[in-house]
């Protein structure tokens, strides 16, 4: 049975028993500040069992495609050294919401093991929650009597909370859950070890498939336990091991679902999978990693320096070491494999094949500049082993800085120091790192206190689009402390305020009761469906409406830039052609950022036309026209676009300005004669084929042409307002042009003749100690060339040059063939000009800040050249 097939038979069986099959959710999580990336079936889900939305549909079933790397979740180096863990894999899951529990979960995960994919009943076990003191919780006999009708008792498992209570996070709902194992190994391998005692005692053939959670209680923040208004079942597969299980493979990777990538692999490095550890857990690694790369991109999240982006360029950079250092791969490689991927993933994943070629181009990119990168971390090592020469030993610290800043996994590191007979300092990596983590976990420190219910029951309307005043009831409230600040978050009955979501930040405002009470609304937020208000101080009259009122000019600035951005869209579509997509967007009252697919520079002429249509629609003064619960079939008709990376309902919020449609929830602009003007500002790449516009509209592109203005103004004063200003900036560009040129051939005579200066007195004496004028680090050249003349000489030079000291040392050949080192020279003698330096054995130069430490400095370096 194909993977494919598996996929569709799990579907299929859930849907007979009248669940709704959902699709799966983008991978990239976006509108929840707790999580980066989907890491289980369940994420999408999560407003239902937090009671903040309404369930569609009683029973649902999907195929989602997960990512963990991060968290608790953080399997990333185990990938590719054992045969079952994964950054990107896909989750089978089935749902209850409030409708059937525990006895229905446990029959249709066995009825469809057992029947639908006939696993031998006798491989399988099964594990309950035994209780737990500290949480005064019994056993789950429930889901014990119930798997009683379907297993043997001795296969049925009392598993400890760790293993066998699931939880959302440190608050949040939970419950006991019931797994499903199954024991892959030989006979004569059962024989000798009963698989009872091998489950969830990480072995690779006694494996884990099922997870039944059954979701009952809430956990508070004080760490207390109360029932859930719903009970709920939440299940999740592993659909890479169920893979392995029905094809009678040993490891995931044998399978079907990974096989065809690492085939396409080893032919690319001319390799045999099987032949050789080291290259097979590298072509593993690299298969594992692709898939999740792709899959990230293809859901809006490119590899950048920050958050989730940094996380994916993490696990790219790690495919690519894998395939530089053990497949043999100097050139990018990872972009050739793309084809494979869509081919064999591409009708289960539609959006893999309308995002392929953005996906490859990335891809490349990202290879190239990473290359590039290791290739200068291979040197920084090199350097280090050649001016440390007498230690041996890769210091903690050194090690780190190649794992933080060039992207080495430590392994890598060993490995290229036990080429050289070295040694890794590795305590002192690891605390490197976890100090890291540490800043790490310090810098993004939350502390959420338990909501306190003021109005059990009551769901939160959004008027946001029709008004800007009203009169609210606080619902619920709770304290947060980030770092050192405190602030408490409120939710209404109602509200006027936006919640930042859809690349629109949230709106700022007031509350104001009756009785003089104001508190500053200074941000707001949207997570798990709920709009949150975040406020310096609690109000007063808590039991009591207030007055909530949006930032009325704040908020019109917003629209009209938010408006901005569909028009932008729409013309950059007809300018540049019908490729150009949104891949996202950021507005606020200041600016609009709008990211978009193109593979070229704009040219000025571009920029110019794109600015002139959307200035005519502005002119146009296009009324907004809004379609609030449109269903989405009848959107797409419309030719409304979907945009990058979102998951849609089956009805959907659409914004009409003319020609452009949009799906959107976003708040506008009611006319686009009210933005007034509209300005690019910037543009630029940030990734392979995708492109950035910055612009500002109405006071702020005023404010703009007025700056430019009086730049342009105060220029043509200090030219003495010539006729022809661009003319002019020419003449006075060639003037210093020129001028530079006679100063470069002035100091090459200089330090010709220093040259010659130097040469005379090494004649007299291979050591030479002395203070000079100038630049050190011009000299790097002329010193090469007397250390080829005199391979006898040990010269140390100090200079202070604009205030800074400098000391620099050259070597004969002679000299390091007996020992010297330059490198270690300069950064002993350093310290006394409170600097530090390297390079090379034979030539090292350090800079310092202390001048009136020159003297000592060159005294020690002589000290250590004789």
């Amino acid at each position: 049975m194909t993977s494919n097939e598996i996929r569709s038979q799990f579907l299929k069986f859930f849907e007979s028993k009248n669940h709704h099959i959902v699709p799966s959710a983008p991978m990239v999580v976006k509108n929840d500040p707790t999580l980066m990336f989907t890491n289980a079936g369940m994420n999408q889900f999560k407003d239902i069992f937090l009671g903040n939305a309404d369930a569609p549909w009683p029973r649902a079933c999907d195929a989602q495609k997960c990512l963990r790397v991060s968290g608790k979740h953080n399997d990333l180096e185990e990938v590719g050294h054992d045969t079952y863990h994964h950054t990107m894999f896909e989750m089978l899951g089935n749902w209850s919401f409030g409708d059937y529990f525990k006895r229905e979960a446990i029959a249709y995960g066995w009825e469809f093991l057992t029947e639908v994919m006939h696993i031998d009943k006798q491989n399988l076990y099964v594990t309950v929650f035994g209780g737990d003191e500290k949480d005064g919780l019994e056993m789950d006999t429930e889901a014990y009597n119930f798997w009683k009708e379907h297993i043997d008792e001795s296969r049925i498992l009392k598993g400890s909370k760790k293993d066998n209570f699931w939880e959302m996070g440190e608050q949040g709902p939970c419950g006991p859950c019931s797994e499903i194992h199954i024991d892959l190994r030989d006979e004569a391998e059962k024989q000798r070890v009963p698989g009872h005692e091998l489950v969830n005692k990480d072995n690779p053939l006694v494996i884990e498939i099922w997870n039944l959670v059954f979701m009952q209680f809430n956990r508070l923040a004080n760490g207390t336990l109360e029932p859930l208004k719903a009970k709920h079942i939440d299940t999740g597969m592993g659909f890479e091991r169920l893979c392995m299980v029905m094809q009678g493979k040993k490891s995931n990777y044998d399978t079907d679902v990974f096989q065809p990538l690492i085939q396409e692999i080893a032919r690319l490095a001319g390799r045999t999978y099987g032949q050789d550890k080291q290259a097979d857990i590298a072509m593993r690694v690299v298969a594992d990693h692709l898939r999740a790369v792709s899959f990230s991109i293809a859901d809006g999240q490119l590899p950048s320096n920050a958050k989730a982006g940094y996380v994916i360029r993490r696990i790219l950079r790690r495919a690519v070491r894998y395939g530089y250092t053990f497949l043999g791969f100097k050139e990018p490689f990872m972009n050739r494999i793309v084809n494979t991927l869509v081919a064999q993933m591409g009708e289960q994943y539609p959006e893999l094949v309308k995002q392929q070629e953005l996906i490859q181009r990335i891809l490349l990119e990202e290879e190239q500049s990473f290359l590039k990168t290791l290739a200068g971390g291979i040197k920084r090592f090199d350097d280090y082993v050649s001016s440390h020469s007498n230690t041996k030993t890769i210091d903690g610290d050194f090690a780190f800085e190649l794992f933080d800043t060039y992207g080495f996994p430590i392994d890598l590191t060993q490995l290229m120091a036990t080429e050289k007979g070295w040694t890794v300092d590795m305590d002192g990596f690891q605390k490197g790192l976890a100090e890291q983590k540490n800043r790490s976990r310090a810098a993004a420190a939350v502390e959420n206190d338990d909501w306190v219910e003021l109005l059990p029951g009551v769901n939160q309307e959004f008027i946001g689009y029709d008004e800007l005043t009203a009169e609210v009831r606080i619902t619920r409230y709770r304290h947060v402390k980030v770092k050192d600040k405190e602030f408490f978050q409120l939710v209404f009955d109602r509200t006027p305020f936006y919640g930042e979501s859809g690349g629109q930040v949230g709106d700022q405002g007031s509350l104001t009761h009756p009785a003089g009470d104001m508190v500053s609304v200074v941000n707001t937020k949207k997570e798990n469906n709920l709009i949150i208000h975040i406020v310096t101080k609690l109000p007063e009259h808590l039991d009591q409406p207030y007055k909530a009122e949006v930032d009325k000019c704040r908020r019109i600035a917003i629209q009209c830039n938010h408006t901005s951005t569909h028009l932008l869209h729409k013309a950059l579509r007809n300018v540049l052609g019908t490729h150009v997509e949104q891949k996202g967007s950021s507005v606020d009252d200041y600016r609009l950022r709008f990211d978009f697919s193109h593979f070229a520079k704009l040219t000025r002429e571009e920029i110019r036309e794109v600015e002139k249509q959307v200035n005519i629609d502005i002119r146009r003064a296009i009324p907004l026209e809004e379609h609030r619960a449109m269903p989405i079939a009848e959107a797409q008709k419309l030719g409304a676009m979907a945009l990058f990376g979102e998951k849609y309902g089956d009805h959907v919020r659409v914004v009409k300005f003319g020609d452009s449609v949009e799906f959107c929830g976003g708040t506008h602009i009611s006319n686009t004669g009210h933005i007034g003007s509209f300005r690019i500002v910037s543009e630029g790449a940030v990734a392979a084929g995708m492109r950035r516009i910055e612009a500002v509209t109405g006071a702020a592109a005023e404010n703009y042409n007025n700056t430019m203005q009086d730049q342009l103004d105060s220029l043509r004063d200090l030219l003495k307002n010539p006729k022809d200003l661009l003319a002019a900036v020419q003449r006075l560009q060639d003037d210093n042009a020129n001028l530079r040129s006679e100063v470069e051939q002035f100091q090459k005579a200089q330090i010709n003749i220093l040259k010659q200066d130097l040469a005379r007195q090494l004649e007299l004496s291979p050591l030479l100690v002395r203070k000079m004028d100038g630049d050190l680090s011009q000299l790097k050249d002329a010193m090469l060339a007397l250390s080829a003349q005199y391979p006898d000489m040990a010269v140390a030079l100090g200079s202070v040059y604009g205030g800074k000291p400098a000391l620099l040392v050259a070597l004969g050949k002679n000299r390091v063939d007996a020992g010297l080192n330059a490198a270690t020279i300069v950064r002993t003698a350093g310290k006394e000009i409170q600097g530090g330096g390297g390079g090379q054995p034979a030539y090292a130069t350090a800079g310092g800040k202390n001048p009136d430490g020159l003297d000592a400095a060159l005294h020690i370096a002589e000290e250590m050249l004789r």
